[in-house]
Parts: C-alpha cells; sequence; structure tokens
C-alpha cells in the first residue's frame, strides 16, 4: 500500500448524523445515466426484428390476380380479404398484411384498391385476393 494515504487507513468511517446510510441499489442508481453504450440496447433490438422480403408474383399468381380484379369489376361491394406488402420504414424488407373490407373500385389512375371503410391499397402491393364465401340457405 501507498505511504501516501497510510494516515487514514485506521480511522473508521464516516456516518452521517443528518443523511440516512443509502442501499446499494441507490447507489448504483446514481451512476445509471454514465452508461457507455446509449442506445446500445435499441440498436440491438432494431437489428433483431424480423421483417419479410418482398416476394416477386409469378406469371400464374399475376394471372390469378387479373381474373379476380376482373370479377370485381362486376360485383357490388363484395367481401374480399387481400393480402399486401407494406414496406419497413426502418430496414429493408417488410411485412405482408390481411385487410378484409368491402371492395368499392379501382383507381387506375392512382393504382389503387379503395374500399367503403376508406382503407386504399396500393395495386403494386397486392399478393392475393381471396372472396368471401357466400352465405348459402339452409336445407329446409
Amino acid at each position: 500500500m501507498s505511504e501516501r494515504y497510510r494516515h487514514i487507513i485506521d480511522h473508521p468511517h464516516h456516518i452521517s448524523p443528518t443523511r440516512r446510510r443509502m442501499s446499494n441499489y441507490e447507489r448504483a442508481a446514481q451512476f445509471g445515466s454514465f452508461k457507455a453504450l446509449t442506445g446500445f440496447e435499441d440498436g440491438i433490438e432494431e437489428s433483431a426484428r424480423y421483417v419479410e422480403k418482398r416476394q416477386e408474383l409469378t406469371e400464374m399468381q399475376l394471372n390469378a390476380l387479373d381474373a379476380a380484379f376482373q370479377k370485381l369489376s362486376g360485383l357490388d361491394l363484395p367481401l374480399i380479404t387481400v393480402t399486401h406488402f407494406i414496406p419497413d420504414a426502418k430496414k429493408t424488407g417488410g411485412s405482408y398484411v390481411r385487410y378484409t373490407g368491402h371492395f368499392r373500385f379501382l383507381d387506375m389512375g392512382e393504382q389503387k384498391m379503395k374500399f367503403a371503410e376508406e382503407m386504399e391499397i396500393s395495386l403494386d402491393a397486392v399478393m392475393n385476393v381471396e372472396f368471401a364465401e357466400e352465405e348459402k340457405p339452409a336445407d329446409l
């Protein structure tokens, strides 16, 4: 041990008469704001977040979509489910989402499907269109 501090090594630990002794948790909390890697956890969580790669449609899928769009033009507010791709704001890729609603019309100027519920879906994001089953009358 250094000779510089030998004169204080045997002194008793100071106890304040006016303040209570801090717990170890309280003492550690004083230094929490001095994290060396501020934002590191957020970066790890973001890089671990899963996004899907956008799939290219096959010729068969494109033909099926074309047939679905043709069928939609002859129906009045049909209930459909559309699977479409939503790009991620922070990463390359995104997610596929299913939306069910009453189809109104195709807006070819804006290249969007418009629904009675005021939802709009870009045509280039559409992956699949499913028609809701018609309710059949019960057999008597």
